[in-house]
């Protein structure tokens, strides 16, 4: 069990660039921290990717058997854990983000 933190980003300049279709979800990664709670600074080889972040673009809906769409239960701007295998890692204008279905969401952080 690592001592490692994350730290949010700022709002992403990319949000209004990228579309996702049906039931996915665009999420931008929290950094992790560059020391642990104890004040030992990390080297990046030993960061951990931290499975949480903050959804930044939503589809319109998975499309039910009755063609109806159902809506999805995140929005713009929640913060979420996921998967660490799930999401598709995409880079728009030198920015890392990460490109998932929201049934790999696991939780919403209120």
């Amino acid at each position: 069990m690592t001592a490692t933190a994350t730290r949010p980003k700022k709002r992403s300049a990319v949000a209004g660039k990228i579309q996702p279709l049906g039931d996915r979800v665009v999420v931008e990664r929290e950094e992790a921290e560059e020391k642990t709670s104890g004040g030992i600074l990390l080297p990046d080889t030993a960061k951990d990717k931290p499975s949480r972040g903050t959804v930044i673009s939503v589809g319109d809906g998975r499309v039910l058997d009755n063609g109806k769409r159902a809506p999805l239960q995140v929005k713009v701007g929640d913060q979420v854990l996921f998967t660490s295998y799930a999401p598709e890692t995409i880079k728009i204008n030198e920015e890392e983000l990460l490109l998932m279905r929201e049934e790999d969401i696991l939780a919403v952080i209120v």
